[in-house]
């Protein structure tokens, strides 16, 4: 039938059917892209490596090695062990060293012992007799020296005598008066301080003799065992090294323009690749400096983009060590802003 022989009803019914496809296209067109839109953001990221090196602070003889690699310990074990003997002994020094400085200072708070006070006062009785029999034998020596029943000589003896008898007693009584009062407190003060710094060294010797036993700081798993027991090692040289298991850290990298999607707090989930679980986490630190996509992250956009580093926080209740550190994933922001 050619088109001038179609009636006008079925013209209409035509072009109205025509019409409606138009609109249902279009209405479908914007609605695929308002859903793109708001569709979840996707960030490309890896599980952080936290892991720490473990050593004794030390040196010594390894004792003891607890863990193997690939073993699991808990905060607060014990990892390894030194031989303790060394340390053991300069403790007990330094104790002793403490005991002897605590005399000490107790012996100058109390001062001197009556027995010894009571024996100043006797020295000084002493030397006032020597002193008043001196002077009695000045006096008879100088009476007889106008008759020449003694000689000038003999008198100069006897002042001599009496004038050393009269310092005796002043030296006496002051070291009477040093008994009854005290030690000074210039040797109060300078034992105390010999006292602190023996207690100090104390101290010292026990945090050394603490020191020879390695606890693990936090969760882990162990991935490497350096040292053996009965190796020799030095202070600060590594003997373990500790995988932290939790918390579980994602960095990622979100372009520029959709720095306003995202902000500490948003929700977010993580994927691997080698499953199909999901992770919820957070935002947990956003970088405030822009910096190159590093090569390691694996981004649509093109490598000189400016990105910005944020931190992923998984949340510990899901973890089940489908999450390992290095690992590459996708980070899908479910809340962000539209």
């Amino acid at each position: 039938m050619s088109a001038s022989r179609i009636p006008p009803a079925r013209k209409r019914v035509f072009v109205f059917g025509a019409a409606a496809l138009v609109v249902v296209a279009l209405v479908a067109t914007w609605l695929l892209r308002k859903g793109n839109d708001d569709g979840a953001l996707l960030l490309y990221g890896n599980v952080d490596i936290r892991e720490v090196q473990l050593a004794f602070r030390q040196p010594g003889r390894v004792a003891e090695m607890a863990f193997e690699e690939g073993d699991a310990v808990k905060a607060g074990q014990r990892m390894a062990r030194l031989d303790a003997q060394p340390y053991q002994d300069a403790l007990a020094a330094a104790e002793a060293a403490v005991r002897v400085a605590r005399a000490e200072v107790d012996k100058l708070h109390g001062g001197l012992r009556p027995q010894e006070v009571a024996q100043a006062r006797e020295a000084l009785n002493r030397a006032r007799a020597a002193a008043t029999e001196a002077g009695r034998n000045y006096d008879r020596q100088a009476s007889l020296l106008p008759s020449g029943a003694s000689s000038q000589s003999t008198v100069d003896a006897a002042r001599a005598a009496r004038d050393q008898a009269l310092a005796g007693v002043r030296a006496a009584q002051a070291a009477l008066s040093q008994a009854a009062e005290g030690f000074r407190s210039e040797d109060i003060a300078a034992g105390e301080a010999r006292l602190a710094a023996a207690q100090a060294t104390r101290d010292q010797a026990a945090t050394a003799l603490a020191d020879t036993e390695l606890l693990a700081p936090a969760a882990g798993t162990v991935i490497a065992r350096v040292r053996e027991p009965g190796s020799m090692v030095a202070s600060q040289s590594a003997v373990y090294s500790l995988s932290l298991d939790k918390p579980v850290y994602v960095r990622a990298y979100v372009a520029e323009p959709d720095l306003g999607r995202v902000a500490p707090g948003t929700r977010v989930r993580v994927r691997s690749d080698s499953s199909d679980k999901a992770y919820e986490g957070q935002v947990g630190f956003v970088s405030p400096r822009a910096e190159f996509t590093p090569k390691t992250v694996e981004t649509p956009e093109l490598r000189t983009d400016l990105v910005y580093r944020l931190r992923v926080v998984v949340d510990a209740d899901q973890l089940d060590g489908g999450l390992r550190q290095g690992m590459p994933v996708t980070v899908e922001v479910v809340d962000s802003a539209r």
